[in-house]
């Protein structure tokens, strides 16, 4: 029973959030009332959900010892010694089979998506999370193949690519939001932990997540001004903007005075202002886009 609840809680499945990202094709496209390919891509969600926990049991695996010099990350099962290591290594690869079958079985084209997706967290986990900034641009890759296992099941016809580079840039602002994070709460121990963050330090990180922040802000207004999203092509995409600053600028008053941001999946849920903003423009775009 205990390798049981330690299983469940390795993976994560309060993180499955992540995946709702799978929907935002067949949001902007217009066909979110379309029913079979709603059930499709909620199916690309499941898969994504069972790739995501084999990934993040994965990692436990491979970070055991460096997990213990983390104040929060030395309590998860693994690395405090509550989930067999052996228990732990064979659900994650059923996890994996069962997430790149599913993904076969919905579309071969999306099985080949999540193996990729796989694939690339497979590098991540055994060398890229080392290489410097190299190691938050896989993260975001990882957002960026669950919208295309997305695309790939809503058959898109008037989905902007502007938003395929929103969904990256915004990644991207999380993910060296979450590495400013780390180090300040390491500070010196910070190396032990993770070897990239030796690479990195505060001034560095605060310009590129300015770049970042700035790049995201641009690509959303123009995508607003220029998408050929279904029923939303005059520009009233642009209404939604305001929502898209409050979110980033938001969110950089939780890194900078809050000194939060090392899970940003949880920051989302626990920061009341940011949830009912994020609610709040997903109902102004599908008013927009559906009934606009």
């Amino acid at each position: 029973m205990q390798n049981v609840r330690g299983l469940l809680k390795t993976m994560r499945p309060t993180q499955w959030s992540k995946n709702v990202i799978v929907y935002a094709a067949l949001v902007f496209d217009g066909k979110l009332f379309n029913a079979a390919i709603l059930w499709q891509t909620t199916l690309v969600a499941i898969a994504f959900c069972f790739a995501s926990s084999s990934v993040y049991i994965m990692n436990d695996l491979v970070d055991i010892e460096k997990d213990r010099l983390h104040p929060r990350k030395r309590l998860r099962p693994l690395p405090a010694g509550t989930l067999n290591h052996t228990v732990a290594l064979v659900a994650s690869i059923a996890l994996a089979a069962a997430a790149v079958g599913l993904g076969l079985l919905i579309n071969p084209w999306v099985g080949v998506v999540t193996a990729a997706y796989l694939g690339q967290n497979i590098l991540y986990s055994f060398w890229l999370k080392n290489v410097v900034i190299v190691d938050v641009m896989v993260l975001a890759l990882g957002f960026l193949l669950r919208v295309v296992a997305g695309s790939i099941v809503a058959n898109v016809t008037n989905f902007s690519p502007w938003l395929y580079v929103c969904v990256t840039l915004l990644a991207l602002f999380l993910g060296f939001g979450k590495r400013r994070h780390e180090l300040s709460l390491l500070a010196d121990g910070a190396s032990g932990h993770r070897a990239s963050l030796n690479e990195y330090n505060l001034p560095l990180l605060d310009q590129i997540i300015g770049i970042v922040t700035t790049s995201t802000f641009i690509a959303y207004t123009l995508y607003g001004i220029e998408a050929q999203t279904a029923l939303a092509n005059d520009g009233r995409m642009l209404l939604t903007t305001p929502f898209v600053f409050y979110f980033i600028a938001r969110y950089l008053y939780l890194i900078h005075v809050k000194q939060l941001g090392g899970a940003p999946d949880e920051l989302l849920f626990q920061d009341r202002s940011l949830l009912l903003n994020t609610v709040l423009w997903a109902a102004a775009v599908v008013a927009l886009i559906y009934w606009g």
